[in-house]
């Protein structure tokens, strides 16, 4: 038989323990909530950008926004946006908002499709790539649908000129990744263009 102290004990632990836990949970959903107002003043209403300077967020894979907040947050990307407006806004984000950020983006419906003739020479160039001069096609690695994977973003129905600048900028090196730079190193502006033409249209 459990004694009226034992009932009262047990009472104020469950007590204490709810107002404990409960503002570290209010907390960090206010943080997440928060931090996704702010990022609106860019990428547009649940991550819908209507300017091509910001890439559209919604239905982006999950794991890929983790990492490229973390990246802004350390400064380990450093293309010229990035410096610019990302490490700023990400240097005071916890591990657990950087979660509840990307979780809340990847699960926003994805755009419609852009729709319009699709480039010819970048969908080449997707799906098959220019293995004369080494550039590899890109459906190896981000799908048959430019949908991505993981830490692999997705392509379809982003800004094309958004594309087409991250794609500079990782043949400058200005945006670091090897397998990215070593990817695009050989692309002329016009097959840029064309590629990210291509897959904005999807």
């Amino acid at each position: 038989m459990i004694g009226k102290y034992s009932i009262t004990a047990f009472a104020l632990a469950v007590s204490l323990t709810a107002c404990q836990s409960g503002p570290a949970r209010t907390g960090d959903q206010a943080s997440v909530e928060g931090t996704v107002h702010l990022c609106s003043s860019c990428h547009g209403m649940n991550g819908r950008s209507v300017s091509p300077n910001f890439p559209i967020l919604a239905g982006q894979q999950q794991d890929y926004l983790e990492t490229q907040l973390r990246a802004f947050r350390d400064h380990s990307r450093a293309d010229p946006h990035a410096h610019t407006y990302m490490w700023g806004m990400a240097k005071n984000l916890d591990d657990k908002t950087i979660q509840g950020v990307a979780a809340h983006y990847a699960g926003q419906p994805l755009e419609p499709p852009r729709g319009g003739a699709k480039d010819p020479l970048g969908a080449k160039l997707y799906t098959t790539g220019a293995e004369s001069r080494e550039v590899p096609a890109c459906i190896g690695c981000h799908g048959e649908k430019a949908e991505g994977q993981g830490a692999i973003p997705r392509l379809a129905g982003q800004h094309s000129t958004y594309l087409a600048e991250q794609l500079g900028h990782f043949r400058s090196n200005a945006r670091s990744n090897e397998t990215m730079h070593m990817n695009a190193l050989n692309l002329t502006d016009a097959e840029i263009a064309a590629l990210a033409e291509y897959l904005s249209s999807l």
